[in-house]
Parts: structure tokens; sequence; C-alpha cells
């Protein structure tokens, strides 16, 4: 696998219990050839490297890699549902997904462009990187 494509980066607050710091969201766009259950054990690997524990939901993690979409696949499964659940309201992944692929149809539910009109950034705020 391999990043064809990644998005600037954004601070949003944490979902859930507010006692925790804030989060830095990206996007990134893979080209593999892994089957999606096992390209998600392979993110679950990574996160694990890096001291992730699952021990609160929505508590505090040192990384959290999620699959939000793998082409135009729709599965339900105990593991993995495609398109990730929260794709569509979620300021924290829409508008970083608006940066790297705006025409980009979201199976059973539109463009990213279409979708973005409808979710506030909030208290999302892109990180501005030097060059």
């Amino acid at each position: 696998s391999r990043a064809a494509r990644c998005s600037p980066l954004y601070l949003s607050p944490p979902m859930g219990p507010k006692e925790q710091p804030d989060y830095v969201n990206a996007v990134v766009r893979l080209v593999t050839r892994l089957a999606p259950h096992r390209l998600l054990q392979q993110m679950q690997a990574i996160e694990r490297g890096q001291g992730r524990t699952r021990e609160a939901r929505w508590g505090p993690r040192t990384l959290d890699i999620d699959l939000l979409l793998y082409g135009d696949l729709v599965l339900d499964s105990p593991e993995l549902q495609l398109p990730h659940p929260g794709i569509a309201q979620r300021a924290f992944v829409l508008y970083p997904l608006h940066d790297i692929a705006p025409d980009l149809t979201i199976p059973g539910l539109g463009t990213v462009a279409e979708l973005i009109t409808q979710v506030a950034a909030g208290d999302l705020v892109q990180i501005r990187q030097n060059a």
C-alpha cells in the first residue's frame, strides 16, 4: 500500500469526553492491493504499534486510523462498515476529504462537495504548515 494523496492537517475538539487534547485530523488516499478487512487489520496494527489502546469509547488515543471508503464498495459487517458510518456528518472527515477529492462520490450519499455544504466547519481549524 502507498499514499497517493494527503490532505492538510486539521485541529478539532475531541468527540465524546472533553477532558482530552484536541485531535489532529487528515485524510489520506491509499493505493492498495489489500482486501478491505486485511487493510483494516494492518491499520489497527499501526495503531497498536503507536501505543493505541481501546479502553473507553471516544477516549484519548495516541493514534486513530479509520477506513472511510474502499472505492465504491458498500459493506456492512461486524468489523467494518463502508462507507464509514459517520462520514457524512463529521466536519473533521469531510473538510480534509474535500481538499483531496471534492468530486468523489460517496456511495449512497452524494459527492463530497455536496455533503460539505450540509456540515458546518464549527471548531475545525486547518493547521497552516510552513513551506
